[in-house]
């Protein structure tokens, strides 16, 4: 009885000390075993490790490929026009014996800070020796590659391998914005003055066409028409005189009625003249002819 009451609490500590020395990494991940601070193993393959219980840990780290998204960069272009410039960069640890040694404790989120600052200054400094047009051409691609080349080297410090890096968009900052369209602004309203100018000068040139073209046709007209009343004229009169000639006494008799028809309107009744005046002579007659006759 007494023998086994000894070995149980040393068979618990056996059992707890296996367990505590066994870790297993997946295939997601990397691991480091350390042993008061300093790096003892060094697990890059999935599967079970082994450590020694109590003294060591095991830190694991993501191998997979990471994505950093940095914060909106304003950048300043050889042509002293800012942008501002969104980017994203993707990247993973490729040495955790260096990356421990660089980050300390601080880990994953340590080493997404000093990524983000070496990124921003190169891309600040790539981009700040082209041109505006540079980068929003189909150069930008090439830009990129720099960035990244450029940001490789100094990743490597912190045992980060830099994958990819991408400007996502490129803008002008707010008030550049706000100012280019105003002067966008300000150039469609001067184009649609032009515009607006150049249609009423035109508008104006075809009614004053217009106008000249009813006053020489009414004037044509008007001519033409007193050309043919004249000629009417001439004609009737040619008619009166060779009627004359053919018969005095009933072209006499024909102004008389005409005189009758005018003087005699419905209005125009009233008439002062001489009984004996020669106006009333075909009026006096029963035969029709002159009364004088």
């Amino acid at each position: 009885m007494k023998k086994s009451m000894f070995l149980l609490p040393i068979l618990i500590v056996l059992v707890v000390g296996a367990i505590s020395s066994v870790f297993i990494v997946d295939e997601r991940q990397k691991a480091l075993v350390l042993q008061f601070g300093q790096i003892k193993q060094v697990k890059e393959t999935p599967g079970v490790g082994f450590k020694l219980p109590l003294i060591q840990e095991v830190v694991r780290y993501d191998d997979r490929i990471l994505s950093r998204d940095l914060e909106p960069l304003e950048v300043t272009p050889s042509d002293d026009r800012r942008l501002v410039v969104d980017a994203f960069a993707r990247y993973r640890i490729a040495d955790v014996e260096q990356f421990r040694r660089a980050v300390g404790a601080g880990g994953e989120e340590a080493a997404a800070r000093r990524l983000d600052s070496i990124l921003r200054a190169e891309t600040r400094e790539v981009l700040g020796s082209v041109t505006s047009n540079d980068i929003l051409s189909v150069d930008r691609a090439a830009l990129m590659l720099r960035i990244r080349n450029s940001a490789i080297a100094e990743a490597q410090a912190l045992g980060l391998q830099v994958i990819d890096v991408r400007l996502k968009r490129t803008d002008l900052p707010t008030e550049n914005l706000n100012a280019t369209y105003e002067r966008m602004k300000a150039e469609r309203d001067r184009e649609a003055a032009d515009e607006k100018a150049r249609g009423e000068e035109a508008a104006q040139r075809i009614r004053a066409g217009a106008d000249r073209t009813v006053i020489e046709l009414v004037s044509d007209a008007e001519r033409q028409s007193q050309i043919i009343q004249g000629e009417a004229d001439a004609r009737r009169n040619a008619i009166f005189a060779q009627a004359f000639g053919s018969d005095p006494e009933f072209f006499e008799f024909y102004r008389s009625m005409t005189a009758y028809e005018r003087s005699l309107r419905p209005g125009n009744s009233t008439m002062v003249l001489s009984p004996d005046n020669e106006f009333f002579n075909y009026l006096k007659s029963d035969s029709g002819a002159a009364a004088d006759q």
